[in-house]
Order: C-alpha cells, then structure tokens, then sequence
C-alpha cells in the first residue's frame, strides 16, 4: 500500500520556538496518522511529520498554520510518497 509523509515546518518568532512546539504537539487532526513525530532544529524551527495511507494526492487532514505572532515567515508544506 503506497504511503504518503506530509511535512509541515515552521520558523518561530524570536524567542518563542518552545511556545511554537507545544501548539505544533496539541494540534488534533480531523484522522490519526500512522505515525506523528516532532522535530526542532536551529534557527527557532519546528517540523512535524504525519504518515498516512495512500498516494500523493491522498486526501488527508495537515497541521492548521498557527497565529501570526507566533511565526517569523509563513509556513512551508511538502508531500512525498514513499518509493
């Protein structure tokens, strides 16, 4: 069964990578994920990683975009399917 991993990143504000974690990490989705990691990197980044059942174009719930205050850029989205 193909197997699609959506990844959602975020650069925090100055100073607010912790707050930007905690409501990357209490976001529900409107389906469970197979698997759901967090990541942090330098540079006040988060990641969030949600496999799922299906192709590229499945039609599966992503991470909302959180409030503007909380985020130094918009946030970047990419789809890969497993090969």
């Amino acid at each position: 069964m193909p197997t699609v991993a959506l990844m959602w990143e975020a650069k925090a504000a100055p100073g607010r990578a912790p707050e930007l974690l905690d409501w990357a990490r209490a976001q529900t989705l409107a389906a469970d994920p197979e698997r759901r990691e967090h990541f942090t990197a330098p540079g006040e980044r988060v990641l969030v990683i949600t496999w799922w059942a299906g192709g590229y174009d499945a039609d599966v719930p992503e991470l909302p975009d959180p409030a503007g205050d909380l985020i130094a850029r918009p946030v970047h989205r990419w789809r890969f399917e497993r090969v």
